[in-house]
């Protein structure tokens, strides 16, 4: 019997059923948040790098990139992706500094960003961006976009594996969302903004198997670019 004959003997649906596949995409993980304050941004990612299973590469990958004194991208996702769009986007901004001589603004890198990931749309960078920092004015500013470039100026975002877990915590405490009116709300400072954020990672790193180990925070606001890490478990 050939093969035809065989393929024809099958039931319809086991004929025509397509195993396996290219898939260049792989999850590594980790989960990334920002706040913005009325003079300062708070970005924070976990350093946990997963195989894509239940396997872990390093527990030390920082998802923190600084690109300007103003602004830092915090990207979670697939790793190769998330170093090559580091790359283009280091390479642009250097581009920018030398034929203006001046660094380029954080909104506008936000705008850039947008549009280098919509550039790769039909096979996009798999990667999920927070953006923040401070703007020409001071003020502080987070940005969220999904894979293909589609971004929204927010007062806070996550994103990441643990997304599901950190983002009604930040609904509630600094959107407040679902609160019973009470006195004006006291102002939202670095400090505290830096502990909420300790405390939601800490809370994914207890439910979600790819966030752990450690969490790098960066502080932006007029004098620049801050760092701090602090510990999560490592099982």
């Amino acid at each position: 019997m050939d093969v035809s004959s065989r393929l024809a003997a099958l039931p319809k649906d086991a004929a025509h059923e397509h195993k396996g596949g290219f898939n260049p995409y792989t999850n590594n993980g980790g989960t990334t948040l920002g706040v913005a304050g009325a003079d300062f941004a708070i970005l924070a990612a976990d350093t946990r790098m997963s195989d894509g299973g239940y396997g872990i590469n390093t527990r030390h990958y920082t998802k923190i990139c600084k690109l300007t004194d103003k602004c830092v991208l915090a990207t979670s996702g697939m790793q190769a992706d998330t170093l090559a769009l580091q790359k283009n986007l280091r390479a642009m901004l250097l581009m920018y500094e030398h034929n203006n001589g001046k660094p380029m603004s954080t909104p506008a890198i936000a705008q850039w960003l947008s549009n280098t990931l919509y550039y790769k749309r039909f096979f996009p960078y798999y990667t999920f961006n927070v953006l923040g920092g401070v703007d020409d004015f001071g003020v502080g500013c987070v940005w969220s976009y999904d894979a293909v470039g589609s971004h929204e100026r927010c007062t806070y975002t996550c994103s990441g594996t643990g997304q599901q877990l950190i983002q009604p915590l930040l609904d509630n405490q600094v959107g407040l969302r679902n609160q019973i009116p009470t006195d004006k709300p006291l102002p939202f400072t670095a400090d505290a903004a830096e502990d909420l954020v300790k405390d939601a990672l800490t809370s994914a790193g207890e439910r979600d198997i790819y966030t752990g180990d450690y969490v790098d925070i960066a502080r932006v606001d007029a004098n620049g670019v801050t760092f701090s890490k602090f510990e999560l478990k490592f099982d």
